[in-house]
């Protein structure tokens, strides 16, 4: 997948969600707004309620969007059951848009009324789309290849060798801007604070200095505009790397973390959804069938 299809699979998925959302949100929006002693005397009760017609059914579209999300990425990664058809960071991303859409379907089959063992499996989701969120941001700070597979640290600076080579080699920069260049970048890597977020804020600041650096060097060279460009396209990159490399080990140690955190919220939800479906079935609620 290029980079532009890339971009439009991303946009279309975002929004659909955003659609979804939008629709449920104006078709239900006086029902849910309704106190709960009045809305069984509201016309739409019989068809939003969660068991109604269509509230049921947006609780079942939901769960399954869930399964497919949860199990199509386990299946995927650990090449359990599904072909390795497609690079795996699209099929976390379509992962990430199902466990997105399914708990808003979700959301809005309860009609925003929690209690009971039910509550526990909702919260459990949020508290699982939420670490998801944090997830993903830990997850695009290692770097990986297009396939998704997480880079050791010498395959980074291999990388990182190979782009630092491309800025004399491709643009014919003498030895004193291309040394001057790869100094500034490297300001980057030898930010330290007391911290994460603290340092987090010197390396952005560092950033900052590096590429107005970088940028006074290529004033005094007689490169065309096109090749500056590309030139600071090649910065941007080695900048990115370096601030990567500073900050894999914890970036890894955190991902960790993470598994512990997420996985049991993930369990615990699937369960009692599961116990949930199970006593619904048994009561004898059905939807369209």
């Amino acid at each position: 997948m290029t980079g532009k299809a890339h971009r439009i699979y991303i946009g279309v998925l975002t929004t659909i969600g955003i659609i979804i959302f939008l629709i449920l949100c104006y078709w239900g929006y006086t029902y849910y707004g309704t106190s709960l002693e009045e809305r069984p005397f509201h016309e739409a009760h019989n068809t939003l309620k969660p068991s109604g017609s269509v509230g049921h059914g947006l609780g079942i579209v939901g769960t399954i969007l869930i399964l497919i999300g949860v199990f199509g990425y386990i299946g995927r990664k650990k090449n359990k059951f599904l072909p390795k058809v497609g690079a795996l960071k699209y099929w976390l991303e379509f992962h990430i848009f199902l466990c997105s859409v399914g708990p808003l379907l979700i959301l809005f089959h309860t009609a925003f009324k929690f209690g009971g063992i039910v509550s526990i499996s909702f919260w459990s989701m949020v508290a699982v789309v939420l670490s998801g969120v944090i997830g993903r941001f830990i997850y695009v700070q290692i770097p990986r290849t297009i396939h998704g597979r997480e880079l050791s640290l010498g395959e980074i600076k291999a990388m990182k060798d190979e782009m630092s080579q491309s800025l004399s080699k491709k643009y014919g920069l003498s030895q004193t801007t291309y040394e001057d260049i790869i100094g500034a970048t490297k300001q980057v890597a030898d930010q330290t604070q007391n911290g994460f977020w603290a340092e987090e804020q010197s390396r952005r600041k560092a950033n900052r200095n590096s590429i107005k650096k970088a940028k006074d060097i290529l004033r005094e060279t007689d490169l065309s505009k096109k090749d500056k460009r590309g030139v600071m396209n090649l910065v941007h990159n080695e900048i990115k790397i370096n601030n990567r490399i500073s900050r894999l080990q914890a970036m890894q140690k955190l991902f960790r973390y993470w598994h512990v955190a997420h996985l049991p919220f993930a369990l615990i939800m699937l369960v009692i959804m599961v116990i949930h479906v199970a006593i619904t079935l048994a009561f004898g609620y059905r939807w369209i069938f």
